[in-house]
Formats: C-alpha cells, sequence, structure tokens
C-alpha cells in the first residue's frame, strides 16, 4: 500500500509541476485575468490548491489553529506556484518516510464548519491527492479559456511511463 501512496504522491508533485510550467510562461496579467470556473482565476485556483494542501498537512500533523496560508499571502503567481511544489515536497517526503503504522493512523480533525471528524491518514492522502486531480483538470480549462493550446499532458499513465 505505501508503494501506491508514493507513487500518487509523486505524480501529484509532477503534474502540478507541469502545469505549473505552463502558467509560469505567462505574464502575470493572465494569470489573474476572470474566466468562468470554480475560482475566478489560475491564480487563485492554484492558491485554493496550496491552501487545501496545507489544511490537511496541518491536520495530519495534529496542529491547532490550522490556518490557510491564502490569510496572510501577498505574493505574486509564481510565489504561490513555489509555495504549492513546496507543499508537495512534503507530502512525497512524508509518504516516503512513513511506517505502516503512521499509515494506518487515525486522526481526529475539525472541518471548516467546526465539526468533528475521524479519518485514517490512507484517506486523508487519498482526499488530497484526488482534490489535486480535480483542480488541474479545472487549470487546464482555464488555460484553454485564455488561449493556450500547448498544455502538457497530465495523466498518470503519462507520469509512470515518463518514470522508466
Amino acid at each position: 500500500m505505501k508503494e501506491m501512496f508514493q507513487q500518487l504522491a509523486a505524480y501529484n508533485s509532477w503534474a502540478n509541476n507541469c502545469l505549473i510550467s505552463s502558467i509560469q510562461s505567462l505574464p502575470e496579467e493572465k494569470t489573474i485575468q476572470e474566466v468562468l470556473s470554480s475560482f475566478p482565476t489560475l491564480r487563485g485556483t492554484l492558491l485554493h490548491m496550496w491552501d487545501a494542501e496545507s489544511i490537511w498537512w496541518q491536520r495530519m500533523k495534529l496542529q491547532e489553529g490550522i490556518i490557510a496560508p491564502s490569510v496572510n499571502f501577498k505574493g505574486s503567481t509564481r510565489d504561490v506556484s513555489v509555495s504549492l511544489l513546496h507543499q508537495n515536497k512534503l507530502w512525497e517526503n512524508w509518504v516516503s518516510n512513513a511506517s505502516p503504522a503512521a499509515l494506518d493512523h487515525v486522526i481526529m480533525y475539525y472541518s471548516s464548519k467546526r465539526e468533528p471528524f475521524k479519518i485514517p491518514i490512507t484517506t486523508l492522502l487519498m482526499q488530497v491527492f484526488n482534490h489535486g486531480s480535480y483542480h488541474r483538470g479545472q487549470l487546464v480549462t482555464m488555460l484553454r479559456q485564455l488561449g493556450v493550446s500547448k498544455i502538457p499532458q497530465t495523466d498518470f499513465l503519462v507520469f509512470t511511463r515518463s518514470k522508466k
């Protein structure tokens, strides 16, 4: 099971890096240009992705007073991208070093509505990596709306083939 989560963590980093490379080739104005999506800009979507990964990280680490990075963030789209990729590496490193007991562990956390929940770490990891896939799909659609035609493939199979 650990190998599967290592692969998913590495894929999450790789896929985010692929799309971020495309986004970083755009002028900053394009990354904050509004388009029709869940979050109105590329920058806003990346910021949400970083928030989500950071919040789940803080929950897993049993931190109190969880704060989304966007609360105090004033940086550029490039800064958001670097921060998201750094968070991705934290997940990769954690999974690589996790013992079977750590993966089997169940944590208690509070939702954004302050409701208590218990969740196995494996489910938490699936949430983090699946959530990233969902929003990468949105980033692709947003890039197309902004006139970008050369968009990297981020399918899991493309990732696995690139690692052979």
